[in-house]
């Protein structure tokens, strides 16, 4: 049973939710191969070797997929894929765009956003924005899955994997990488956030989001916002968690002035301790919080940062 993982990472940098997809791809089987497709990227191969679980690094080191344009990254799996039973890849940007390419290609049905594994043909994923769990069981010879990282733990960094150079360069020669707009920001990035303080609808507008600064800095916290306060022009949507947003799960999620729509809640319940502050005693996110303040988010939030 081998199986295939798409490696998420910058070219200098593995990301850590690709440890989490490991791990997920090891509750299938024990052959792990690990995918780098980048362009000067041996700092990522280096670390990538050391992944436990991993028994082999692909590398395909070109400028065809310095970007990973999801053109020339899924014609590069497609070429790999019929050395392998399953293709795994993180469910963020990278692998939403170019995993349904490759099932496509392949002529089976995608199976994304899994968030166990049952067996090797069996998963288990969200449906309905998390309020059903469905178990699905795929018929298809070949597995083509996308993995919801914030539901597995990272693997380990000890191995020593064998590392593989590709001579397979594909540019579909079809899209082209225009630029990079990122926002840059001293605090931690809002996905990969240990502490996670967000803010919705309750704040009224975008100049209030600085009454959540001071708590974020002392707490070493990322600031989200809730879809509603996006919508309204509060917050630009990159801060967005939810489910058309980033899917968090921090050790500590504080939601402020957040009622707890079931988009939002898709985003962020599986966070490990849930604190809400909310003047309305009928909320919804009372309902999934560990800890519930009733209370004026303007009167709560200075006093919080005063006591911290």
């Amino acid at each position: 049973m081998s199986i295939l993982v798409y490696a998420e990472h910058d070219n200098t940098e593995l990301k850590a939710d690709t440890l989490k997809t490991v791990t997920a791809a090891l509750k299938i089987g024990s052959d792990v191969h690990l995918l780098v497709a980048g362009a000067n990227c041996q700092s990522v191969v280096e670390q990538a070797a050391k992944v436990t679980g991993v028994t082999k690094v692909l590398v395909a080191d070109n400028a065809a997929y310095e970007h990973q344009l999801a053109e020339n990254v899924s014609a590069l799996v497609l070429e790999l894929a019929a050395d392998y039973d399953t293709i795994m890849a993180t469910a963020l940007t990278t692998g939403k765009n170019f995993v349904p390419r490759v099932a496509a290609l392949l002529d089976v049905a995608q199976i994304s956003d899994i968030i166990d594994v049952e067996s090797a043909d069996t998963f288990v994923r969200p449906i309905y924005a998390g309020n059903a769990i469905a178990t699905v069981k795929s018929l298809d010879v070949k597995k083509v899955l996308t993995v919801r990282a914030t539901a597995f733990d990272a693997a380990d960094t000890d191995g020593s994997a064998e590392v593989v150079t590709l001579s397979n360069v594909t540019d579909a020669g079809i899209s082209s990488h225009v630029k990079d707009e990122l926002t840059v920001s001293a605090r931690p990035d809002l996905g990969a956030a240990s502490i996670v303080i967000s803010g919705g609808r309750g704040m009224q507008n975008g100049e209030n989001f600085k009454l959540l600064d001071g708590i974020a800095d002392k707490l070493g916290a990322a600031i989200g916002a809730s879809r509603a306060a996006v919508d309204a022009g509060f917050v630009p949507n990159d801060m967005q968690v939810g489910q058309t947003g980033k899917i968090v799960a921090p050790d500590l999620y504080i939601a402020v002035g957040i009622s707890g729509a079931i988009q939002h809640l898709a985003g962020m319940k599986d966070s490990k301790v849930i604190v809400a502050i909310n003047k309305d005693p009928e909320a919804p996110i009372f309902q999934v919080a560990d800890y519930g303040l009733e209370a004026d988010l303007f009167d709560a939030l200075p006093e919080l940062e005063a006591k911290l």
